[in-house]
């Protein structure tokens, strides 16, 4: 029999300290054993500075839902050519602390405040992006441009401020 895990402050202090000394600035906790399982929950700890390119998953059954348990995330909607449509900031304990987002929706997320973490949930199996699912217009995590344009969506949130 498996042991119940408790999403405590430890769990939570023990992953942003993981995401802040991470390349990528941010880490994960899976809840599920396998990637390839049909459900997947995971806790996401994600520093400042961190870049998701923008992507989207086609599949019907890979919506996925988001929800701040910690700081404050940053969510970015795009057209097919590559405009924010909309974003909003999500925090934890305020009046919006998460999103659900249907698949075939180009997005991006990025923390608005160090030690932030959110809560996933989506279908399995994990899968790597296609092509399709890739955003044409935006660089790859390891580009050249990337710091500029993770700079440029971080900039939505500066100017609502």
């Amino acid at each position: 029999m498996d042991t119940p895990t408790f999403i405590d402050r430890a769990l939570l202090d023990s992953l942003v300290d993981e995401a802040m000394t991470s390349p990528r600035r941010r880490r994960n906790r899976n809840f599920h054993r396998h990637e390839s399982d049909a459900a997947h929950r995971l806790l996401n700890a994600i520093e400042p500075g961190s870049y998701v390119p923008p992507h989207r998953h086609l599949d019907p059954a890979k919506d996925e839902t988001m929800l701040v348990v910690r700081g404050s995330l940053g969510v970015v909607f795009f057209d097919d050519a590559g405009q924010p449509v909309r974003y909003a900031e999500l925090r934890a304990g305020s009046d919006c602390i998460g999103v659900d987002i249907p698949h075939g929706v180009f997005h991006s997320v990025l923390a608005c405040e160090p030690g932030t973490v959110f809560f996933e949930a989506k279908a399995g199996p994990w899968q790597v992006l296609t092509e399709a699912e890739r955003a044409p217009w935006a660089p790859a995590e390891n580009d050249a441009q990337a710091a500029a344009y993770q700079a440029s969506l971080r900039a939505l949130f500066d100017a609502a401020d």
